[in-house]
């Protein structure tokens, strides 16, 4: 099991970790603002399965892998980056007139809200090798490994869906205040352009050495 004092540790230094905005928080306020509470669920949901998901993988090997591998690493980050740019292109292209955001939120399903925030949260390469450096350092190495990973990485998942759901929830109750169609508008461009520079950003990372 986890110590107590561990635990409250590596709840505080998640939660900072966390409130960060980054490529995931970046998205989640963006399509929440564009698509209102509709987007909030199957958006957090993404999310949780998403750092799920890499968090696995860490725990398997491949943030190892990724830190050794040039190529794999790229591969992931290219795909992560690109990914990041063609929803911001679509974030920008979204049009706030009363006609238009009911058009779109009939076009733009649950599953795709799911999908977007999933292969984003999923597919940054450095979220995988950042599992790899964060949760062993809270690992005491004389008690059983498993136990305690099972209880940081779920804590780390319940936190994480947390803080996506507080920023949606927030971005949601935004886009409910602002009515003017310019200002919609000019949030959708902000939006779209924090996510192209995630994605450009997300292009230019390094392989840690």
């Amino acid at each position: 099991m986890v110590n107590l004092e561990i635990w409250l540790t590596f709840v505080l230094a998640a939660t900072l970790i966390l409130i960060i905005p980054g490529p995931t928080v970046i998205l989640v306020v963006s399509q929440a603002v564009s698509h209102g509470r509709r987007s909030v669920v199957p958006i957090v949901a993404g999310v949780c399965l998403g750092d799920f998901t890499a968090m696995t993988c860490s725990l398997l090997g491949l943030g190892a892998l990724l830190s050794a591998s040039a190529a794999l690493f790229m591969f992931f980050k290219w795909i992560g980056a690109l990914y990041l740019i063609y929803l911001g292109i679509k974030l920008w292209r979204v049009s706030p007139d009363k006609g238009a955001i009911n058009e779109n939120s009939k076009a733009t399903s649950a599953g795709s809200f799911f999908k977007s925030s999933y292969i984003v949260t999923a597919l940054n390469p450095k979220s995988i090798a950042f599992f790899v450096a964060f949760l062993p350092q809270f690992v005491k190495p004389t008690a059983p490994m498993v136990p305690q990973l099972i209880i940081l990485g779920s804590t780390f998942l319940l936190l994480a869906t947390i803080n996506a759901a507080l920023y949606a929830l927030f971005a949601g109750k935004i886009r409910e205040i602002i009515k003017k169609t310019m200002v919609q508008k000019w949030f959708n461009r902000c939006g779209g352009t924090a996510l192209i520079g995630a994605g450009l950003l997300t292009a230019g990372l390094k392989r840690s050495a």
